[in-house]
């Protein structure tokens, strides 16, 4: 395994070179030292035979000092509007009933360093909390949830906030009384059901209107008999 690295803030570089045998780490090129070293025994002979190659010791350090570091650099800027890329995440809380768990859900941001953690009255809390895995969306960006268990009459008396920290962009969302969210739902399901109550009433009365006119008495002669 071997690459080579580039600070672009301080211009400064770096390379590495190891090589592994059997899953363990067998030998190394120090290139300060410009030298190979082993962590093992058996690397020691190849060491000693390496080292003794002053030509391999500098074609090593050429290449990772300069043509490592210029695709590096290529490779960044081909690359750039897809590295540089920064989307903020959405945060929602999400809570079932008020005897259930309270979730922070942040979902959408890009790059995928993001922090999610809970506050009560103002100061960190990390009891009794949840933190759920990075996840992938389809469109390249990332979603995280975390999720606290908490007592209604403490969510009550005190307030608890989900904290989310990304590219140096804080978020902070206060848990609301739980009664709130739960009577917008409650009263949306039961506005829904007035409006399609009152949608099939007109529709009835439409309807029966409708065959009001459409009705047509028949006349006794009209009928198909013979009063004759």
């Amino acid at each position: 395994m071997y690459g080579c690295e580039w600070d672009d803030q301080t211009g400064t570089t770096n390379a590495f070179r190891q090589y592994g045998y059997d899953g363990e780490d067998f030998l190394s090129v120090d290139f300060k030292e410009l030298r190979y070293i082993s962590p093992v025994q058996q690397g020691i002979p190849t060491v000693q035979k390496w080292n003794n190659d002053r030509g391999l010791l500098e074609t090593n350090r050429n290449y990772f000092s300069t043509v490592c570091i210029e695709w590096l650099q290529k490779y960044v800027q081909y690359g750039k509007s897809s590295l540089e890329r920064k989307v903020s995440p959405q945060v929602s809380l999400l809570q079932k009933s008020s005897s259930s768990p309270v979730t922070c859900h942040a979902t959408g941001f890009y790059p995928s360093g993001v922090t999610v953690t809970w506050q009560k009255n103002g100061q960190d809390h990390d009891e009794d909390v949840d933190l759920g895995e990075l996840l992938p969306n389809e469109d390249g960006t990332f979603q995280r949830s975390s999720t606290i268990r908490v007592k209604p009459d403490e969510l009550k008396n005190n307030e608890y906030s989900c904290v989310v920290e990304h590219q140096g962009k804080t978020i902070r969302e206060i848990v609301k009384d739980d009664s709130l969210p739960i009577g917008i739902i409650v009263g949306a399901a039961v506005g829904a059901l007035v409006l399609l109550a009152v949608i099939a009433v007109v529709v009835f009365k439409v309807l029966q209107k409708k065959k009001e006119t459409d009705f047509k008495p028949v006349n006794a002669s009209d009928d198909g008999s013979n009063n004759s």
